[in-house]
């Protein structure tokens, strides 16, 4: 089984995001993960965004990369500058990728319009993220 690793600061918004959206195209022989460098509570946009696509990510948690430590991992995909500076070394050797997204959660306006940041980044991660992904993947 192949391992995936996403990570953003916070791991509230674009790593859950990728890890449900990861979870739910990929596939059985493909296992995702997310954590961050500065964990926060998952956004409930966050949530909401995927439920509008049939994906539950509810009961996510967000989690430290520390827990992921001693995790082998065949891609670790790093969503923000940050993460990608921050990225601690894996005791193996795991594909780095970067995919720099917008935070949705920086969105200012009404909530249709925040919520619609993160109709963005959904639809970013499904249509350009995952591709990729599928292709170091060989899928």
């Amino acid at each position: 089984m192949k391992r995936i690793l996403f990570l953003c600061t916070q791991n509230a918004c674009r790593s859950q995001m990728a890890e449900g959206i990861a979870n739910a195209i990929l596939g059985d022989e493909v296992k995702c993960f997310s954590a961050g460098t500065d964990p926060h509570p998952i956004n409930p946009l966050a949530i909401r965004t995927l439920w509008e696509q049939g994906m539950d990510i509810s009961r996510a948690y967000s989690k430290h990369v520390d827990e992921f430590t001693n995790t082998h991992f065949d891609i670790v995909v790093t969503l923000c500058a940050d993460a990608k500076e921050n990225c601690p070394s894996w005791p193996r050797p795991a594909k780095k990728i970067h995919f720099g997204m917008n935070d949705p959660a920086k969105a200012q306006g009404t909530e249709e319009e925040r919520l619609q940041a993160f109709r963005q980044a959904r639809q970013e991660i499904m249509e350009k993220l995952i591709p990729i992904l599928q292709k170091e993947l060989g899928l």
